[in-house]
């Protein structure tokens, strides 16, 4: 099936949609309380996180150097209480003045096996932001899924990015072929774990002849699949078929 591209107006969009969505969320709900889905965070680590998130890419796009970028750190003495989602709204403003005034095609350091160019870092906001809104209205009792498209994109960046870069949750190695179906976007991906590799093979592409009979199959909402991805949901929160203990090897963290 075709696969949606992301553009940057696409990313962009959904930056303006998340971010007010989770600045809301976290001026309406209390700052000391659990993030189930992150336990070992409050709601005020999840804010200065995620505003540190947004201060290290602007950093790295507005230098706009392929050199490798100083690991993310989270500084001490940020704001606490209302000011701290004051803080966050300021990072997020300067993080959409300088993402909306940058060439997709400028360079820009990554971390992923892709060209090293700003338009990566369209796309991680948007995704970062957006689980990260989930994680707060999770918190808040309030958990709406992720918009079918930015999800899609979503699974794809998991698959394309997170895991060829060597960021699996689990160091065990996985050998399979897994097969994934968004049902609500039409989309599927098939791909291959072989030990501490990922191939993700073209499903445009794939012949009758070849071998890609999947050992195991999940399929769901596109939202609920990456969702799972991240770690977020149980798979047997969704639709399972074949060997389900493959499906580790494509949680990333």
């Amino acid at each position: 099936m075709t696969r949606l591209h992301g553009t940057k107006d696409f990313w962009i969009g959904a930056l303006r949609a998340e971010g007010p969505t989770f600045g809301a969320t976290v001026a309406e709900a209390p700052l000391d309380i659990r993030v189930p889905s992150c336990p070992e965070w409050t709601m005020t680590d999840l804010v200065h996180h995620l505003g540190s998130v947004y201060a290290r890419a602007r950093g790295i796009v507005s230098r706009g150097s392929t050199e490798r970028a100083d690991p993310l750190t989270v500084p001490p003495g940020l704001p606490t209480g209302p000011a701290a989602v004051e803080w966050w709204r300021q990072e997020f403003d300067q993080l959409m003045a300088v993402l909306d005034g940058v060439d997709p095609e400028a360079p820009a350091w990554n971390y992923a096996p892709q060209p090293k160019k700003a338009g990566f870092w369209h796309r991680r906001m948007a995704q970062e932001t957006a689980v990260h809104r989930w994680d707060a209205q999770m918190a808040a009792a309030a958990g709406e899924p992720i918009e079918t498209k930015l999800a899609a994109d979503g699974v794809d960046e998991v698959l394309d990015t997170h895991l060829p870069a060597g960021r699996r949750a689990s160091d065990q190695p996985f050998h399979g072929v897994v097969h994934l179906v968004a049902t609500d976007a039409g989309q599927e991906w098939y791909l291959r774990l072989r030990g501490a590799g990922i191939a993700l093979l073209d499903t445009d592409t794939i012949l009758d002849s070849d071998d890609h009979h999947a050992r195991a199959q999940i399929s769901g909402t596109a939202s609920d699949l990456l969702l799972a991805l991240w770690g977020r949901l149980g798979f047997d929160a969704l639709d399972v078929a074949g060997d389900a203990g493959l499906l580790e090897g494509l949680r990333v963290g």
